[in-house]
């Protein structure tokens, strides 16, 4: 298929201006100043623009070079080497007790170079911001541990993230040719299912316009509800550079709001789709927010946190 020479209306992106521009602006330096990185930076989010000018960002710890290269991401691919940085889980805590956040998507790069794949870091990483900013709602936005359980558990039982996520990114199908060849659709359904069984709220992403058919993200859905996931983002993939992954397709904005329906009807507590739609969107983090602390009640796990979900209501 030949993509228009131009990206669709539905995909333009409007520059921050006003109040907007001056809170971008703010949390940027913030950033710097406290020698933070962001997914938002590295990953070139098309809604960097609208969710730090409007006080919101996805930190991302245990350096700015992954140990992987799947095909459709603009993270620096490397060796750190196994170092970590012991003052990142004070720092980042100190960095966001000044910031007034009241929820905090918290993601990494993988680190195959360590043992526990950064999963006691992280959880020590949460455990500071707990303990610092009580009241700061945290998801952990992790990789597949290489898919050991017991680095799953690690981060849930030390550092009781209030949402587990972790992205299957794309159908079956296209694991191999999108993801890096250490990744699976099964190894990442795992590390869901097992945060699930662990208790945790648990959440995932799809990128579409890879190749993929509608069938086929029908039954990647379906395949998600099996293992009980709560949440699900659905957006437009968007080449980063020419050596990236090719862009086969824009899908229509009706086609995004047809998965949505899709998803509902399947039991998702929650469906964010559409083209600007990412893993860290906040529509859904806005949900999360409004159920963890108006439902201070609704169940518990083995770790004594809230973790009963309902069905969103269809709009």
């Amino acid at each position: 298929m030949n993509l228009p020479a131009r990206k669709p209306d539905w995909l333009r992106v409007r520059l921050p201006a006003g109040e907007q521009q001056a809170q971008f602006n703010q949390l940027r330096d913030e950033m710097r100043k406290r020698d933070l990185h962001t997914v938002c930076e590295e990953a070139r989010c098309p809604n960097i623009f609208e969710c730090w000018g409007q006080g919101t960002a996805t930190i991302m710890i245990l350096g700015e070079t992954c140990t992987r290269g799947c095909r459709f991401c603009a993270v620096n691919t490397g060796d750190p080497g196994g170092l970590t940085d012991p003052r990142e889980p004070e720092n980042t805590a100190r960095a966001l007790e000044g910031m007034g956040l009241a929820y905090v998507v918290m993601t990494m790069v993988d680190r195959d170079d360590l043992l526990d794949g950064g999963a006691a870091h992280v959880a020590k990483t949460v455990r500071r911001i707990k303990e610092r900013c009580p009241e700061l709602l945290v998801e952990t936005l992790v990789g597949d541990f290489q898919g050991v359980r017991r680095d799953v558990d690690t981060l849930i039982r030390d550092g009781q993230p209030d949402v587990f996520a972790h992205n299957v990114e794309v159908v079956p199908r296209l694991q191999r040719t999108i993801r890096d060849v250490r990744c699976s659709w099964e190894q990442s359904a795992n590390v869901l299912r097992w945060a699930k069984e662990a208790g945790a709220i648990t959440k995932t992403s799809l990128m579409v316009g890879l190749g993929e058919t509608q069938e086929e993200m029908l039954a990647a859905m379906q395949a998600l509800r099996d293992i009980d996931v709560d949440v699900l983002t659905i957006g437009q993939y968007l080449r980063p550079t020419p050596k990236h992954a090719e862009l086969l397709r824009y899908v229509e904005p009706e086609e995004f709001d047809a998965y949505a329906a899709a998803g509902r009807e399947l039991g998702f507590r929650f469906v964010a789709s559409g083209p600007l739609v990412r893993s860290s969107y906040r529509a859904a983090e806005a949900f999360l927010h409004g159920v963890l602390k108006t439902e201070p009640t609704a169940g518990a796990d083995r770790y004594g946190r809230k973790r009963s979900l309902p069905l969103v209501p269809e709009s």
